[in-house]
């Protein structure tokens, strides 16, 4: 069972037991011939016990946050590297990429700089090209991260047709004054501040060996 999984039988747990009390109350009553007074006391008690369980429920419906839903990404595992890449660049694109998967909900990622994919990694779609739209151009211009917290919305979501098709989520990270980072993750608004943040100080890095390299 996963997390999210888990964390709806906690929600839904007070609903049911509620429910059930209630309804195992009611039979009593309609089965009992005479009743006392000190079980008329004692219904009266469980019903407000299971009011205030079902009560309890709806509550946590509404407080608890729900994990985004995941999704399995259409693709096929694989690490691509441009074989023109000096040895610094290629074993600093292996470093990055693979902590970059490893502890974020990165799933696949694209290094693309100076009109040239460096790196795909992860699952990766069958198409291997990258063409800059008005999204990927917009970073570069104002060299500020975009974060596109669940792709199925925005109609820019065409241009990122070198990703996996059921992407839920995108980050483009400016590196340098020549590259983006994109990021694809499988689950939307899944990305934290913290991710965002380790996520610039990476491309910060990668910057920084690249223009020296290339």
């Amino acid at each position: 069972m996963t997390k999210s999984d888990q964390n709806q039988v906690l929600r839904r747990l007070p609903l049911v037991a509620g429910g059930l009390a209630g309804l195992l109350l009611l039979s009593n009553r309609l089965l009992t011939v005479d009743l006392t007074e000190s079980q008329a006391r004692s219904d009266a008690l469980g019903v407000i016990l299971s009011a205030l369980l079902i009560l309890t429920g709806l509550l946590w419906q509404q407080v608890q946050p729900r994990l985004p839903e995941a999704v399995n990404l259409l693709g096929t595992e694989g690490f691509e590297l441009d074989a023109d890449l000096p040895e610094s660049a290629k074993t600093e694109l292996a470093w990055a990429s693979h902590i970059l998967l490893t502890n974020t909900v990165t799933r696949s990622l694209v290094v693309w700089w100076g009109d040239r994919v460096l790196l795909r990694r992860g699952i990766l779609s069958a198409k291997a090209e990258v063409k800059p739209g008005p999204i990927l151009q917009r970073v570069q211009e104002k060299r500020k991260a975009i974060y596109l917290v669940d792709l199925k919305v925005y109609p820019g979501r065409v241009e990122f047709d070198y990703l996996p098709e059921n992407t839920q989520g995108v980050i483009c990270q400016p590196i340098g004054e020549q590259g983006v980072l994109i990021l694809a993750a499988n689950a939307p608004r899944s990305y934290t501040r913290q991710d965002e943040n380790w996520i610039s100080a990476i491309a910060d890095k990668l910057a920084n060996t690249l223009e020296q390299s290339l």
